[in-house]
This record gives C-alpha cells, sequence and structure tokens, in this order.
C-alpha cells in the first residue's frame, strides 16, 4: 500500500502465501521468529520508517531504534502507538508481550521493560514483518507526514 491515509489493504492468506516470502509468513501469520543477527534490519541505521509489510500501516522510526545486542532490530517506542496492539503472551511458559499490528494483525515481536531512557521499554521487532521506507522515499511511497522526522 502507498497512501497510508487510506483504509489498510490486508490481502487474503493465499494472497500472502504468494507475495510473503516463506520466512515473512511464518513470523507474521505463525507468530515465527527470525534468527537473531541474521535479518534485513538488526543493524540498520539509515534514516526513514518502518511499515507493517502486510498492510503498510506506520509502525517505528529509525530516530526511536537502538542497539540492544540482541541481534532483532528494536525500538524505545512505536512511531503510531495506535497501530500496535499488545497481547499477553504464554507460549515459552512464562508470560511476555507479543506486539501486532493493528490493521493487519502481523505478529510483529515483542516488547520488553528494559529498554533505555526515556521510555524504558525494548520493542524487539523481527525485521520479516517489516519494510524500511528510507527518509529520501517518504514521499514517493506516501508517507509524506514523517519527512518532518529528519529535518
Amino acid at each position: 500500500m502507498d497512501n497510508p491515509g487510506q483504509k489498510y489493504t490486508i490481502p487474503k492468506k493465499e494472497e500472502l502465501k504468494e507475495t510473503l516470502t516463506t520466512l515473512q509468513y511464518k513470523v507474521t501469520q505463525k507468530e515465527g521468529t527470525e534468527p537473531a543477527f541474521e535479518n534485513k534490519y538488526w543493524d540498520n541505521q539509515r534514516p526513514g520508517i518502518y511499515v507493517d509489510i502486510v498492510s503498510g500501516e506506520p509502525l517505528f522510526s529509525s530516530m526511536d531504534k537502538f542497539k540492544s545486542g540482541t541481534g532483532w532490530p528494536s525500538f524505545t517506542r512505536p512511531l503510531e502507538p495506535q497501530n500496535i496492539v499488545e497481547k499477553k503472551d504464554w507460549s515459552l511458559g512464562g508470560m511476555r508481550t507479543e506486539v501486532r499490528s493493528k490493521h493487519a494483525d502481523s505478529h510483529l515481536g515483542h516488547v520488553f521493560e528494559d529498554g533505555p531512557p526515556p521510555s524504558g521499554m525494548r520493542y524487539c521487532i523481527n525485521s520479516a514483518a517489516l519494510k524500511f521506507i528510507p527518509k529520501e522515499k517518504l514521499q514517493e511511497k506516501g508517507y509524506n507526514e514523517y519527512l518532518s522526522l529528519f529535518q
């Protein structure tokens, strides 16, 4: 989707199986996790925003990204909090907080309370759930409202 001002279009599962890679599908639709340090954005330092790979809804900004040492992209806060849904996750025997996108319901990763100031939060997100829009492409891709973040 190239215009986030419009309603988000969520493809059907059959379409997603054809358009997403096997890993992107496993992560976003089956609550999978990609390997640490072997993913697209864990060390990306370019300015821009990260959007849901399925719907294009804006999720995180490079302005809030930090090196957590975990091997996954980590952010102190969401770019658009209303596009993030948090759910309790008991899948590993203890309680964690899963992070999903609101419109596409994509599994993104988890949030922990061991991040740096000012929020103290660490949104630990799978690269496979994200699409990076570099600042120089924000206008072209329909995300003009975020240009001011990088000026």
